[in-house]
C-alpha cells in the first residue's frame, strides 16, 4: 500500500473512533460536533503558529547566506530541484546532529539545521537530509500532522468527559439505553490509546514518504541513506534535550531513548532507521 493510500486509510480509521465514540455517548452527532470545534480551534492556532512554536522551542536562530553560506548553497540546490519557493534557513546551537522543517505552508516554511549535522554530514549528505526535509514541505505534512491531531484531540476530550461522567454517576438510573458501563470504561481507556496508536503511525508513514520524496529530488538514495546511519549514531552519542512533544519534527528521534522492539515501535514517532535505510538502498538499486 502507497504512503498516500496508508495515510488516509488510518485518517479514516481515527475519524470512525471519534465519529463512534462520540456518538454513543454523547447523545449523538451534536456532541461529536462540540468537541471536532474544540479540538479544531486547538490545533488550527497551533499549526498556525507552528514555525515560531517550533523554532522557539528548538532555540534557532535565522541566518544568511553570509553567516552560513555552504547550508543556504545545499539549500539552494536543492530547492532548484523541486517546484516550491526556497525556505527560510535556521540554524540551531546544538552538537547533537539533526534537522527538522515547519511552516504552515510552503511560502512559509523553514528548514533548520543543527551545528553537529553541519560538522558530521558531507555536503552529499547534508543535500539528502535537506530534500527529506524539503519533501515534509511539499509533501504538506505540517497540515496532515494538524488535521490528525484535532482528531486524536477530540478523542482524547470526549473520553476524559466520559471518565468524570462515569465518576460522578451521569450514565446511572438503569435506563435501558444507557451504555454499558463496563463498555464505556474499555472504551475511555482504549480509545486514546488507539487513538495515540494512529497519529504516530502516520507521524512513520509520512518519514518514510519523505525519505522517498527526497531520494527522487536528488536522484541520490544512497546519500539520504548514509545520513540517516550517521546521524543515528550521532543522535545516540549526543542525545538532544527537547520537549518530547517536538521529537516527531526530526528526522531522526532527537531523544535516542527508544527501544526498537516490539511494542515500542506502535509508540515510536519515527520508523526504525534500519529500515529507511533498506527501503533507501532498495531505491537506489531498483531505480526510482
Amino acid at each position: 500500500m502507497g504512503a498516500t493510500a496508508k495515510t488516509l486509510l488510518l485518517m479514516g480509521v481515527l475519524t470512525g473512533l471519534l465519529a463512534g465514540l462520540g456518538y454513543l455517548f454523547l447523545g449523538g452527532w451534536a456532541g461529536v460536533i462540540l468537541f471536532l470545534v474544540i479540538a479544531g480551534a486547538i490545533n488550527i492556532f497551533a499549526y498556525w503558529k507552528s514555525d515560531a512554536l517550533a523554532l522557539r522551542m528548538a532555540h534557532a536562530r535565522e541566518v544568511s547566506p553570509q553567516e552560513a553560506p555552504r547550508l543556504h548553497r545545499i539549500v539552494d540546490e536543492v530547492t532548484s530541484l523541486t517546484s516550491l519557493p526556497k525556505p527560510k534557513v535556521y540554524i540551531v546551537d546544538n552538537p547533537s546532529p539533526n534537522a527538522f522543517a515547519t511552516g504552515r505552508n510552503p511560502k512559509h516554511a523553514v528548514v533548520a539545521a543543527t551545528t553537529g549535522i553541519m560538522d558530521l554530514l558531507d555536503d552529499r549528505e547534508l543535500k539528502g537530509v535537506m530534500a527529506h526535509e524539503l519533501g515534509h514541505v511539499g509533501n504538506r505534512d505540517i497540515l496532515i500532522g494538524a488535521v490528525v491531531a484535532v482528531f486524536a484531540g477530540a478523542i482524547a476530550m470526549i473520553a476524559n468527559v466520559l471518565q468524570w461522567r462515569m465518576i460522578f454517576g451521569g450514565f446511572g438510573g438503569g435506563d435501558d439505553d444507557q451504555p454499558n458501563p463496563i463498555f464505556m470504561l474499555v472504551a475511555i481507556i482504549l480509545m486514546p490509546i488507539a487513538a495515540t496508536v494512529i497519529q504516530l503511525a502516520i507521524s512513520r508513514t509520512r518519514e518514510y514518504e519523505a525519505d522517498r520524496t527526497g531520494a527522487k529530488v536528488t536522484h541520490d538514495p544512497d546519500a539520504l541513506a548514509d545520513a540517516l546511519e550517521k546521524l543515528e549514531r550521532g543522535a545516540t552519542m549526543r542525545p538532544m534535550q527537547v520537549n518530547p512533544a517536538a521529537a516527531h519534527m526530526y528526522i531522526v528521534n532527537p531523544l535516542a531513548a527508544f527501544s526498537r522492539q516490539g511494542m515500542s515501535r506502535l509508540f515510536s514517532t519515527h520508523p526504525p532507521i534500519e529500515e529507511r535505510v533498506a527501503r533507501l538502498r532498495r531505491m537506489a538499486r531498483g531505480g526510482y
